[in-house]
């Protein structure tokens, strides 16, 4: 599919949104696991979120799970574990930043791809302080957002072109503002040499895989890194991590 197509390719097909799991076919492309990468697809357009699914599950995708409103994607979400949430911002009961506030801090392993008819600003950056990892419009091809889920799976930001240097813009402005001053806050948690290494790359905006060959080292190696670092410094996902490290001008050195 042509995502712009979807919903006209799931009408000829005569098949209702369906909100049960899918089984999917042999997975192709997942890097460093040994099942297909687990995907719930959450969107209030019936057709729309059927022709998402059934393109991710023919892409070799397990699509365990389909909701169309947000209270229903969190209790299901909770439910199945997925690997990666495709989530539409705009959802009956509750808005999709609300979703993602809801999962993202209890589900460290979640990743959020929000997948929107919406490129306005305003709604990309709040996605992306609510934990999203990356940022998809509709208009996306169905080999862009396949793309997307696998890069999203692995921990890698992804969005569409054009709104990264949004996203990144403000988190520089932001670093530039001054900070209230805390007396009583904590010492900053120290990292190992290595770790640092690795959180500078990242907020330069490179990939797993671009560090680990950068570094010599495994793929497997800089996640671990990367989620040592997360831990260490209390944080959710990739996203947060690039803003610590440009707070700190990481990404300058």
């Amino acid at each position: 599919m042509s995502t712009q197509n979807a919903p006209q390719d799931a009408a000829a097909q005569n098949a209702p949104a369906q909100d049960t799991p899918r089984s999917a076919p042999k997975q192709e492309g997942a890097e460093a696991t040994d099942r297909p990468i687990k995907v719930m697809v959450v969107d209030d357009h019936p057709m729309w979120r059927d022709a998402v699914a059934r393109d991710l599950a023919e892409s070799g995708f397990d699509v365990v799970a389909t909701a169309g409103d947000g209270p229903q994607a969190v209790r299901r979400a909770k439910a199945v574990d997925p690997d990666v949430l495709v989530l539409d911002l705009n959802l009956p009961g509750m808005p999709g930043v609300q979703v993602c506030k809801e999962l993202v801090p209890s589900h460290p392993g979640l990743r959020v791809l929000v997948l929107s008819a919406s490129g306005e600003h305003a709604d990309v950056l709040e996605a992306v302080k609510s934990g999203a990892t990356g940022y998809l419009l509709k208009s996306a091809s169905t080999q862009e957002l396949t793309d997307a889920v696998r890069s999203t799976a692995n921990g890698d930001p992804v969005f569409t072109p054009g709104l990264a240097g949004l996203v990144l813009g403000e988190y520089r402005r932001l670093a530039s503002d001054p900070a209230p001053a805390a007396s009583d806050e904590p010492k900053a948690p120290q990292l190992t040499d290595r770790e640092t290494e690795v959180l500078r790359l990242v907020a330069k905006g490179l990939s797993y895989k671009q560090i680990a060959e950068r570094l010599v080292i495994s793929h497997r190696t800089v996640q671990n890194h990367v989620q040592n670092t997360l831990g260490k410094l209390q944080l959710h996902n990739r996203v947060e991590l690039v803003r610590y490290a440009i707070e700190r001008g990481l990404d300058d050195v």
